[in-house]
């Protein structure tokens, strides 16, 4: 049956009262997708020995299913909202778990390349559905508590992922860190299929392939353009021509939407400043989330000397800190706004990044110990309202779109910050260590001038008093270098909050063309049940 239609009186109390059983298989839905994001990055190592990867294979590795994903949300989105939620749902991951059997035994770089392109193909379904599903299952005054356990279950596998991938790898072979998604899927799968409502767009509004097609091709040019950008560098030829076809291509997209009589993404969403300004938040907490630990990731192995393991453990507490803000943000927006509570959050996660950037050559994990619960806590404010903010802006026949929106823009704002951030720390680092490096022959220096990594290996084949003079120059340099690099982060999250203070609403403004209230408790509209149908 259809998201409008009445199933009968005897079971809308029962099908509704399972919305909380079907919210925990989402989150369990959600885990392999955050923990997929992260578990691969201390497994890095062991790829250049098994696999002879060189150091384009590995961001490849990474990267490629960056890519897909992204590239193909608003697609996801728009033909789960057309042929159903819940299939998109199982379909993605149908396909994610294919992916992941097919990577943990890779023989190649390349055959693992391909398998990761094909699991960003299946989270691209994964990730949209959960969110608009939540969004079609719980009323209003429920939606706000629903997103904030979704965003902390999203959270949480951020900082998991370093830590299951450090054991995995100190019991097994470095494949387990795939096979791990195999029973957390079969696990959701077999849930879900008891637990988890079906809807769909009732219009059963017609497919879209050219902005389908645009959408993808804009959305691969720009995400391929920030990849590459650190390598190729920013200003040069291939960048610009990257970024110069996906504004083309994203602008013949949005043009095509604004004239198609059934767009797959409307582009009066954007009209709505609760919409537009919340994406634009939860964008710039992500840039500052994952280009941070993308770095931090690196002190705590070269300079402190932490293996994987013990690496991953250390930022368990951005989790801890999301675990409180995330659920307290839903009675903070009661009492102060959407508006206060996301520039709050992003103002929180500001200070402790710049609270992280008083790191010294001593301080050890002093200041990031402090400072990653407060990241935490910021973004637990943030994500949850911004998203509750970004779903609760667009009709509910349209919740996919919209949720595809929300994770383009964690996707992107990630992305960037990665590459963004990378390259600026990159290009700080150079710069410290260039004095003593320049004293070294030609390819050494170009070695400790290229990374911490190759510094500190090129002072431990040197050895004696000069090799340790340069490893603790080295480290030196990247210390200064990250912490320049906070302090731009620290920066764009500010950035973040004064666009929340400027935009966002003080209360909440639904969407002129929103459509009526989800379900009641006492209402009989509610979503039909995955396992009466089959």
């Amino acid at each position: 049956m259809e998201l409008t239609q009445k199933p009968p009186q005897s079971q809308p109390r029962e099908l509704y009262g399972r919305r909380w059983w079907a919210l925990a298989v989402l989150c369990l839905s959600l885990v392999v997708i955050g923990l997929d994001n992260t578990v691969l990055n201390v497994a890095l190592p062991t790829l250049v020995v098994d696999l002879k990867a060189t150091a384009s294979e590995l961001q490849w590795i990474v990267d490629a299913y960056v890519l897909v994903f992204a590239g193909l949300l608003l697609t996801a989105g728009n033909l789960g909202d057309r042929f159903g939620r819940k299939r998109a749902l199982d379909f993605g991951m149908i396909i994610f778990v294919i992916g992941s059997f097919l990577a943990a035994y890779a023989g190649s770089s390349h055959q693992l390349i391909a398998t990761r392109a094909l699991m960003g193909f299946g989270g691209a379904f994964i990730m949209p559905s959960t969110l608009s599903i939540l969004t079609n299952i719980f009323p209003p005054n429920e939606r706000g508590r629903a997103i904030a356990i979704w965003t902390a279950a999203a959270g949480i596998a951020v900082p998991v992922g370093p830590v299951v991938g450090g054991w995995l790898l100190g019991h097994f072979w470095w494949g387990s860190i795939f096979l791990i998604n195999v029973p957390i899927i079969a696990v959701a799968l077999l849930a879900g299929f008891f637990l988890i409502p079906e809807s769909r767009d009732p219009e059963h509004s017609a497919l879209d392939p050219a902005g389908a097609l645009l959408s993808i091709a804009g959305l691969g040019a720009l995400i391929y353009g920030i990849i590459e950008a650190p390598n190729n560098g920013w200003l040069s030829a291939r960048t610009l021509i990257l970024f110069a076809a996906a504004l083309v291509l994203l602008a013949a997209f949005a043009l095509w939407e604004m004239r198609t009589p059934r767009p797959m993404l409307n582009t009066r969403f954007f009209r709505n400043p609760r919409f537009s300004a919340a994406s634009l938040s939860i964008a710039l907490v992500f840039f500052a989330l994952f280009g941070s630990l993308f770095f931090l990731t690196q002190y705590l192995q070269f300079v402190l000397g932490y293996d994987a393991l013990k690496a991953g453990m250390r930022i368990v507490p951005v989790a801890v800190g999301i675990l409180i803000g995330a659920p307290a943000s839903v009675r903070l927006v009661k009492l102060f706004g959407s508006k206060l509570v996301v520039a709050g959050g992003l103002t929180i996660a500001a200070a402790g990044l710049f609270l992280m950037s008083r790191t010294t050559m001593t301080s050890g994990y002093q200041f990031i110990g402090l400072s990653l619960p407060l990241i935490g806590l910021g973004m637990g404010l943030t994500m949850a309202p911004a998203t509750d903010s970004v779903m609760g802006s667009v009709p509910r026949e349209n919740a996919g779109v919209g949720s595809a929106m929300n994770d383009m823009m964690r996707q992107i704002g990630g992305a960037l910050g990665v590459a963004v951030l990378g390259s600026v720390l990159s290009t700080s680092y150079a710069n410290h260590v260039g004095t003593f490096a320049s004293a070294l022959p030609q390819p050494q220096s170009d070695l400790v001038s290229n990374s911490i990594g190759a510094a500190l290996e090129v002072a431990r084949r040197i050895g004696g008093a000069n090799g340790q003079f340069l490893a603790s120059s080295a480290n030196h340099a990247f210390i200064d270098a990250m912490n320049v690099t906070l302090i731009a982060a620290a920066g764009v999250a500010l950035f973040g909050a004064l666009v929340s203070l400027a935009f966002l609403p003080a209360e909440e403004v639904p969407a002129e063309y929103e459509t009526e209230d989800a379900p009641t408790r006492d209402e009989a509209r509610v979503p039909e049940m995955g396992g009466s149908h089959r």
